[in-house]
């Protein structure tokens, strides 16, 4: 990505992978080339997860088998964190346990209750290779961690138990999408 564009600016839209595709339930490789395909694929995964409204998301949601994710998340001091990151690696997730709604672009229209740390750090490369370490609080750090759970091939409905799993699951039941 060229240094002071827009991220996403000359991307084009993907289609959004669904809850039961079994890309999205499978880790996702490492990338092992950096160079201009993986610089589109970036730009078209910020073109598609602006277009979906989402703060984040990752490779195996536009259908790519790939440890990539990108984000443009708020924390909860309403500061902005946007960017991306290549073969992720979750180094840390501590801090308070909270409870908050979540919900994910491959489940539209869904929330539920998910209990993630207020503290995470991730670390990882840029599309140049560069290595980035991008630490985050609140709201951003429970971005984090979803995302990096998508590329180990998990959603967060799998975090749920009890009654907050199969009231989600009679929803995901009940979508137009999820029969």
């Amino acid at each position: 990505m060229r240094s002071g564009s827009i991220p996403g600016a000359r991307g084009r839209v993907l289609p959004m992978t669904l809850l039961g595709d079994p890309v999205l339930h499978a880790p996702g490789e490492d990338v092992t080339e950096f160079g201009p395909e993986l610089e589109r694929l970036v730009e078209d995964m910020f073109a598609t997860m602006y277009a979906a409204r989402g703060v984040g998301l990752a490779a195996n949601q536009v259908g790519r088998a790939l440890r990539v994710f990108v984000y443009d998340c708020p924390d909860d001091e309403d500061e902005r964190h946007r960017g991306h990151v290549v073969n992720p690696r979750l180094v840390s997730a501590d801090g308070i346990l909270l409870r908050g709604p979540e919900g994910c672009l491959s489940l539209p229209g869904l929330e539920a209750g998910v209990e993630r740390y207020d503290e995470a750090v991730v670390e990882g490369y840029t599309v140049d290779g560069d290595r980035v370490r991008v630490p985050g609080t609140g709201f951003f750090a429970r971005c984090l961690q979803h995302e990096c759970d998508h590329l180990d091939g998990r959603v967060y409905v799998d975090h749920l138990s009890g009654w907050r799993r199969s009231r989600v699951r009679r929803k995901i039941a009940k979508a137009p999408w999820g029969g």
